[in-house]
């Protein structure tokens, strides 16, 4: 009789523990959720895109094409080939560093961190959006608040508060975060700093693009404006091209080509 006893609690001791193995090995925290989303979005050292963006307001609709350049986090270049208005247009980020080449005017802008909530060419992008001058991962802390379901999928719902230390245009940002292992951010919310809901960016169409499965459409609502959105689609894209860091120079800039 001992031995038996002595056996069911093994028995039961080890499924204890294995099941505690298991359960440490594949927790994540909220943190590392969010570092992986953000690297599946943007590859893991560079990557090159075209994308085409369309502002819709109540009375017109623009629409501008442009392709973007990235190496890691710290560096970024923007190029607009439409329309023939702000074609040549480019951004380029540096580090902390921003600048804006207009050809049109043959001058070079350096944007200071006051135009980082601004909307990027009139849109309901910020510039810090668009020239990621700010990390998700590395300037926010990261709270996981549950779960909820987005379309057909179930998502981590995490929110995402700034630093005491970050330049960050947003009092708070709420990420749904798919956990079917692809780490799509379906849904962002977006709120000023008493925290007041300011845009809505929700991602669509998932589509296989440069070897990855990710949102090829993103729609962004603000909240406050009726009638009125920003579509950004993603036409193609390519993940750890060959690029160096003397490509995101001014002098580069000038030259940039459709």
């Amino acid at each position: 009789m001992n031995n038996r006893i002595t056996t069911l609690l093994a028995v039961s001791w080890c499924g204890i523990v294995c099941c505690f193995m298991t359960t440490a090995m594949t927790a994540q925290t909220a943190t590392e959720i969010i570092a992986k989303a953000d690297q599946q979005w943007n590859g893991e050292t560079s990557s090159q895109s075209t994308m085409t963006m369309t502002i819709v307001r109540p009375s017109w609709e623009r629409t501008i094409t442009f392709k973007v350049w990235t190496m890691g986090d710290a560096y970024s270049m923007t190029l607009i080939t439409s329309p023939a208005k702000e074609k040549g247009q480019a951004f380029l980020k540096r580090e902390t560093e921003m600048w804006n080449w207009m050809p049109t005017i043959n001058r070079m802008i350096k944007l200071p961190p006051s135009m980082l909530s601004d909307g990027w060419m009139g849109s309901d992008y910020t510039n810090d959006d668009i020239l990621k001058e700010s990390s998700i991962v590395t300037d926010f802390t990261h709270t996981l608040l549950g779960e909820e379901v987005i379309g057909d999928t179930m998502c981590w719902k995490i929110a995402l508060t700034p630093r005491e230390d970050a330049a960050i245009v947003w009092g708070k940002i709420i990420k749904w975060i798919s956990k079917d292992g692809a780490y799509l951010m379906l849904k962002s919310t977006y709120y000023d700093e008493d925290e007041v809901l300011v845009k809505t960016e929700y991602g669509k169409e998932v589509k296989t693009i440069g070897g990855r499965t990710l949102p090829t459409r993103i729609e962004v609502i603000p909240a406050d404006q009726e009638d009125q959105k920003t579509v950004l689609i993603t036409n193609a894209i390519e993940f750890n091209v060959p690029i160096e860091e003397a490509f995101f120079s001014q002098q580069r800039m000038k030259r940039l080509r459709k």
